[in-house]
């Protein structure tokens, strides 16, 4: 088996995070399975917000943007607030995924995974846009089985065992997808 970069960014800026709770178990999931995967904090990175200018002379910027550039798959742990991503997330692709004179953008063909907390069940589909814009955008292969952990799926601060399940097979498609297009043969760029 090859063993892979399979980052998980943590896109809370929230101490009491659930969905950092989660990042570090997909985390622990992937690095059981032989596989190089830790935790980036966004909390701790001081990410600047995407203002297409100054966020790129910031040091968060070019370690995420190496982070990002230099795997075989992104896990990317967010909240869901107001049916959305949390701006958080958004505003990571967008520094990360902008093109300028010096810089390229680090999302091209990567295998991207969504593992999403949220207060509701009801707001399980709103990685649609996300998904949709790292498709278009950046030609991503978005993992089809997204870890959705509502509030009603803790007990005593551990996932119930049916979101557990879930969570360790939204990893195993992870592996198998970078695997599987890690030889690919084409490189995608800006195209339409």
């Amino acid at each position: 088996m090859v063993s892979l970069r399979l980052p998980v960014i943590s896109c809370s800026l929230d101490p009491a995070s659930s969905s950092r709770r989660l990042a570090e178990q997909s985390a622990a999931l992937l690095t059981a399975n032989g596989h190089w995967s830790e935790v980036i904090d966004l909390a701790a990175a001081s990410l600047p917000a995407f203002d297409n200018d100054k966020v790129f002379d910031s040091d968060a910027f070019g370690a995420l943007h190496s982070v990002i550039q230099e795997s075989d798959g992104v896990v990317l742990a967010f909240p869901i607030y107001n049916w959305a991503p949390s701006s958080t997330v958004k505003s990571l692709i967008e520094a990360t995924g902008a093109t300028g004179a010096d810089r390229h953008a680090a999302w091209f063909d990567k295998v991207v995974t969504f593992v999403c907390a949220a207060g509701l069940p009801h707001s399980y589909m709103a990685t649609g846009p996300l998904a949709q814009s790292l498709m278009l955008d950046f030609k991503c292969v978005v993992n089809p089985y997204t870890a959705y952990i509502s509030e009603r799926d803790w007990e005593a601060g551990t996932l119930i065992p049916d979101r557990a399940a879930r969570l360790d097979k939204t990893m195993t498609v992870h592996v198998e997808l970078a695997t599987l297009l890690r030889g690919r043969t084409y490189r995608s760029d800006w195209e339409v």
